[in-house]
């Protein structure tokens, strides 16, 4: 398996995990019968739980630009040491983003971020050449 694969599945893991920390706060928050509900009407959150959702929604909205990024490099056969370490460098860097999110780690937070946006380019990037 190339790199680029392994942390496409480590950051599949890691939205996992996401996920479930997240829920786990949430039914904490709101309870079992709320959180199966369709959450129309939740009572406020905790800090914690909207945070970690608010990482969720990143994770979510940032994963397909890591998808196409590992298609994009392997199908077109451009797989080297640079995408490699690129691929690793964005899952590393989500893994440090979900905690820096919930536990308010500012600005390391956007560091982490743009470690991460910076590594998926770099991958686009070197698709080229």
């Amino acid at each position: 398996m190339t790199p680029e694969l392994i942390a496409l599945a480590l950051v599949a893991l890691e939205h996992v995990v996401l996920v479930m920390w997240s829920q786990t706060l949430l039914t904490r928050d709101v309870g079992s019968d709320a959180n199966a509900s369709p959450r129309d009407d939740l009572p406020p959150l905790s800090r914690q739980t909207g945070r970690l959702r608010r990482a969720l929604d990143n994770h979510t909205e940032n994963f397909p630009f890591f998808i196409g990024a590992v298609v994009l490099v392997l199908l077109s056969d451009s797989a080297s040491t640079i995408t490699a370490v690129a691929a690793l460098t964005y899952a590393g860097a989500r893994a440090l983003y979900i905690p820096a999110y919930a536990f308010g780690w500012a600005p390391w937070r956007s560091v982490i971020y743009m470690v991460g946006l910076i590594a998926t380019i770099t991958m686009y990037v070197a698709a080229f050449f």
